[in-house]
């Protein structure tokens, strides 16, 4: 049986998170200037899959050696330490 909710929040995830990112700017770069926008956009989809399954299945292995909830933690932790690195760092430019 498909968990739908895991589904729904999964795909509003990654789909807020590809948003403009240096992946979604790249495969624009190469749909614009390509002959064959669908060879871009299998290429970009396949890959975009094929990175899913390898973090799905270390995602998996990593469960086996440390239990849930640590993950997340640190993953919480990882993303306070790197927004407050974001905010504190200084433009290059300005």
């Amino acid at each position: 049986m498909v968990d739908w909710k895991l589904f729904a929040s999964t795909f509003a995830a990654i789909f807020v998170a590809e948003i403009g990112d240096k992946t979604q700017l790249a495969t624009l770069s190469l749909a614009s200037g390509g002959s064959s926008r669908w060879v871009v956009f299998a290429g970009a989809a396949l890959a975009l899959v094929a990175t899913s399954a390898l973090a799905v299945l270390g995602g998996e292995a990593l469960t086996r050696v440390v239990p849930v909830v640590w993950l997340r933690r640190a993953a919480g932790v990882a993303f306070l330490v790197l927004g407050v690195l974001f905010l504190l760092s200084r433009p290059e430019n300005g």
